[in-house]
Formats: C-alpha cells, sequence, structure tokens
C-alpha cells in the first residue's frame, strides 16, 4: 500500500470522526433544548413517562349536543347515561382481562360478540390480554346524530390503564409495563323506527294502547289513536358498541 493510500483512508477516519463528533454535539444540542437533557434516549423516556401520566383530551360536546338531545327526549338523563356508559366501558375491559364475556349481564348483544370476538382472537394468537387500574377521567358527548331510524349519541371517554398483552407460552420477563393513556368512543343507540333501522331484535317506542310505532321524537301522545306515550325511559336506549379512538384495539 502506498503513502497516497494510507493518506486517503487516514483522511476519511479523520473525515468520520470529526463528522461523528459534530453529528453527537447536533443531537446533544437539540435534545437539551426540547427535552432538558444531553441524552436524547433520555429525554425521550421522559417523554414517554410524562405522556404515560398524562390524560388524554375529550371531545368535549356535551353543552352544545345536551340541549338538542333535551329538546328531542325531555326524560333524557345525562348523568344517568355517562354513568352507565363509564361503568359498561370498565366492566366490558376487566372480562376481556377475565376472559368471561358472561359476566356482563346488563351489555347489549352487540357489545358481548365485540367482547367474545375481541377473547377468541387473543386465545388464536396465544395471548393473555389484561387491563389493571382502570380509571377514567372524564367522559363527554362527542356527537349526537340521526340516521335511518335511529338516534345515535357518541360518548367519549379519557381512560387510564395498565394494559399488557402476554403469551401464553413464554413466561413474564418481568419487565415494568408503562401506564397507558387512551380514549374510547361509546355509542348510545335509540331505536326510532326499527322497520327502517333494520336492526334485530330492537327495542322500539310503540303505542301501548294500539302498538303503532311512535315515529316523532320526543312524542307524548300516538299520532294514530291520540293515546297518551309512556315517555321515553332507560330502556329503550342502550349502549351500542365500543371501541378505542386511537388505536381501534376493539371493534
Amino acid at each position: 500500500m502506498n503513502f497516497a493510500v494510507i493518506g486517503f483512508f487516514a483522511a476519511l477516519v479523520i473525515a468520520l470522526v470529526v463528522g461523528g463528533c459534530v453529528v453527537k454535539s447536533r443531537l446533544r444540542g437539540f435534545s437539551r433544548q426540547v427535552f432538558g437533557t444531553d441524552s436524547l434516549a433520555e429525554g425521550i423516556s421522559r417523554q414517554a413517562d410524562l405522556a404515560a401520566e398524562t390524560p388524554k383530551s375529550v371531545s368535549g360536546m356535551t353543552r352544545l349536543f345536551e340541549p338538542q338531545i333535551q329538546r328531542d327526549f325531555p326524560d333524557f338523563s345525562w348523568e344517568e347515561f355517562k354513568h352507565r356508559a363509564e361503568n359498561m366501558l370498565t366492566l366490558a375491559l376487566l372480562a376481556i382481562s377475565d376472559e368471561k364475556p358472561d359476566t356482563l349481564s346488563d351489555a347489549s348483544s352487540e357489545i358481548r360478540r365485540q367482547i367474545e370476538n375481541h377473547i377468541a382472537d387473543n386465545r388464536a394468537a396465544g395471548v393473555r390480554e389484561t387491563f389493571r387500574e382502570i380509571r377514567i377521567h372524564q367522559t363527554e358527548i362527542a356527537d349526537y346524530r340521526k340516521e335511518k331510524g335511529t338516534c345515535i349519541i357518541t360518548i367519549q371517554s379519557a381512560v387510564e390503564y395498565y394494559h399488557d398483552r402476554i403469551e401464553k407460552e413464554r413466561p413474564q420477563d418481568g419487565k415494568a409495563i408503562r401506564k397507558t393513556q387512551t380514549k374510547y368512543n361509546l355509542e348510545l343507540l335509540y331505536i326510532q323506527d326499527s322497520a327502517v333501522a333494520g336492526v334485530e331484535n330492537a327495542v322500539g317506542t310503540t303505542c301501548p294502547n294500539c302498538g303503532a310505532p311512535i315515529r316523532s321524537l320526543g312524542a307524548m301522545v300516538c299520532e294514530y289513536c291520540g293515546s297518551a306515550v309512556t315517555p321515553v325511559n332507560i330502556k329503550v336506549w342502550s349502549l351500542h358498541k365500543f371501541y378505542e379512538v386511537d388505536y381501534n384495539h376493539i371493534r
């Protein structure tokens, strides 16, 4: 090897060393500016820890939609359904953890089907999914719409838990699980006209005297026979389905 070749490789090594130092210096500067630490890895870890402790913001449209719902359904109680939604979501996640969908005695057939399918998918993949220390920070109405003989209220909750997917054929490695902050939507369904909605086994509102369907929202009198109609009650509304907003784990 002649001196020209040696000189070339020496220059290349020096350039790489200098370039590496410049890159490291810039990365330290970036990390210091963004995360307040020279270590980029440490800064990213700090951000992850902060995100794990910061609840997600929800689409808080309750003040807009609640008056609209009250006009359509004067007896609708938001606080009552808010409590039902939070309780159902917590029980649904625990049912997945315990692999016992039958514990949800008050769940709709659609929610029960979702949970059964989710557990079946986990078993087929050879994993056990767990949700621990579930906490709901905030619940709001996110949307209200009327379509195809139904009224749908979308309820959104900011949820916190420790979540893990354990492979059944492998022992747990003891690695600490970081807390998860996420959001779930629950759909509250009212069947206004089961024939139009096309929903099987739907609970609609009918006249107690002649049996005619009550198609006018919040109607107190039957348009066919003039008989008084029992005000809409909690049994007419059902929590139809739920799903995670960020990652759509549960459908």
